[in-house]
């Protein structure tokens, strides 16, 4: 009972200070940030598509002045499927937005402390946990960025730890299950996190494995995990890389631009600007004084289980090198690395590491509290207690400050999606996502369809299928306004024909004489129903190991 009462007292807890972190996203209006205006429009594209039948919105038809762009092809999901749920129950996609952050807090909170408790007790876990929570660049991410699908990665990355560390020390099959489930949601959470996120989790996984008896099944059940997240992600992530080349202004930033200097990982500042540019008011790219002071308190963890645990000091060994690493990283001395290394440059700016730095210096946090509970105060428990309490009000204290916008905007869903500034665009900073072949000087039309010899009878428009009926006198040239993408597919009377893109990039087509039915709908290219079949092979196999007796050897 009295361990039930301590695990109960600990998860209330890390939910208060989460609430608290989160409390300026229940205000009624919007916190300006750098993309929640885009996200509003993102969730609106996506519901009405989504509504319109595709269980995988990939195009959005209202952008780029109504000629449609692939938007959803490329930008993850996971955020966009939370507003179509909320919204489903009434509410605004304002509001959805910010719910969004709201609960990633709070189960991002919750799964930092069940990983944390794994190794420094429920203690230590609570304290990592608000660690996590209140870290400045948390805050940036939340009340500065409002990049959602960034604080749903932050709060997938514990979850996917705190499965696979016990599936490893247990091998019980629902944590199999879970890793792979948790390892998918980052990746549909936020593709370039996850790939940050990827190699940290390989080494951390290879760190587990050499500590247990059982190395040679676990590296083999561990790539099973890995393939079957993948697999389970690969409706998003297949075509946003094998598709990329449709498509414009992927191109990679210039990190050379985006390296913080010394003073300002070490340094609190704030600001609501944006990195690389000339302003004073850039993004804060503090690691944040509570954090540095657990970093180097681990030191002394580090000295006391070097006499009484090597295992432990093993831990905070592993955990401190990435530190290291991950900070050099983010300095301009690594620029050649940047230049070299496959891949890397696409996490487009150094600074972003900090999502992975704060996900280690919390965890290390929890560190002191164990050493103190189990060597260094001979278990005098009130003490430990309030050495505890010190560490997270002083987390609390040095972060709570960032933990609200400067100002709000009082508006509603429909000042964004009826405003051409807002959704006349591609939704991204310099058009990105607009097809190649695309005029970008075209401006909106009326008509959804041009014939030049005919005439429109009656039409039927959805997101991604249009329904005409058309009467020509002689065969006609049929221009369509959506913008070509590869499997925007035309059927005359039942009948797939030819099309092609006109010199603007629109669809076009002949009709013959006569009246006729014209059906114009996105289809799958090849690279997306591959895709969609190995998400659907993963999920039925995880349903069917889900069933399956499982025995471990």
């Amino acid at each position: 009972m009295k361990g039930r009462l301590y695990s109960f007292l600990a998860v209330v807890t890390i939910i208060f200070f989460a609430f608290l972190a989160g409390f300026a996203l229940l205000h009624p209006a919007l916190p300006p940030t750098h993309d929640g205006e885009y996200h509003v429009i993102r969730f609106y594209e996506f519901d009405k598509t989504l509504r319109g039948g595709d269980w995988y919105p990939r195009w959005a038809p209202d952008l780029n002045y109504g000629y449609g762009v692939p938007l959803f092809n490329y930008v993850y999901p996971m955020p966009n499927y939370v507003a179509f749920v909320l919204h489903l129950f009434g509410i605004s996609f304002i509001d959805a937005f910010k719910l969004n952050m709201f609960f990633a807090t709070i189960i991002g909170s919750a799964f930092f402390y069940l990983w944390a408790k794994q190794f420094w007790g429920k203690m230590g876990g609570v304290v990592s946990s608000v660690f996590y929570t209140f870290s400045p660049y948390h805050f940036v991410e939340i009340y500065i960025r409002g990049s959602i699908g960034e604080v749903w990665a932050l709060a997938f990355f514990p979850a996917f730890l705190w499965s696979i560390t016990r599936y490893i020390q247990n091998k019980l099959k629902i944590f199999f299950i879970l890793s792979s489930l948790f390892l998918s949601l980052i990746i549909f959470s936020h593709n370039i996190l996850a790939l940050m996120f990827f190699p940290f989790a390989l080494t951390y996984i290879g760190f587990l494995i050499y500590q247990s008896k059982y190395k040679k099944h676990l590296i083999l059940n561990t790539l099973y995990i890995i393939l079957l997240g993948l697999g389970l992600s690969s409706i998003f992530w297949l075509p946003a890389i094998l598709e990329s080349n449709l498509v414009k202004g992927l191109e990679i930033f210039d990190v050379a631009r985006h390296f913080p200097d010394l003073y300002e990982l070490l340094i609190p500042s704030w600001g609501s600007g944006f990195s690389g540019g000339d302003s004073q008011d850039h993004l804060s790219f503090q690691v944040g004084l509570a954090n540095l002071l657990a970093f180097f308190l681990s030191f002394v963890a580090l000295l006391f289980c070097f006499r009484k645990n090597k295992k432990f000091f093993a831990v905070i060994v592993f955990f401190q090198a990435w530190f290291v690493i991950i900070f050099l990283l983010m300095l301009k001395i690594s620029y050649p690395i940047w230049k070299s290394v496959p891949l890397i440059n696409y996490f487009q700016f150094p600074w972003r590491i900090l999502s992975l730095e704060i996900l280690i210096v919390s965890f290390l946090s929890g560190s002191m509290v164990f050493v103190m509970k189990n060597y260094f105060l001979n278990k005098i428990k009130a003490v430990v207690v309030i050495s505890a309490a010190c560490l997270i009000s002083l987390s609390f204290m040095l972060g709570i400050g960032y933990a609200r916008p400067a100002h709000y905007l009082y508006r509603d869903d429909n000042y964004y999606v009826t405003r051409s500034n807002f959704i006349d665009g591609t939704n991204s900073p310099g058009d990105v996502f607009n097809t190649i072949w695309f005029n970008q000087n075209l401006r909106k039309q009326n008509k959804k369809i041009i014939i030049d010899k005919g005439n429109l009878d009656s039409s039927v428009i959805k997101p991604t299928s249009h329904t005409y009926f058309v009467s020509n006198a002689l065969t006609s040239k049929v221009t369509v306004n959506i913008a070509y993408f590869p499997n925007w597919t035309v059927f005359i009377d039942g009948k797939k024909i030819t099309t092609r893109q006109d010199a603007d990039g629109l669809i076009s087509f002949f009709a013959p004489r006569g009246r006729h039915l014209i059906e114009v709908k996105f289809k799958d290219t090849t690279i997306r129903v591959l895709a969609n079949f190995i998400f659907l092979a993963s999920l039925f196999s995880i349903i069917f190991y889900s069933i399956k007796r499982y025995n471990f050897d």
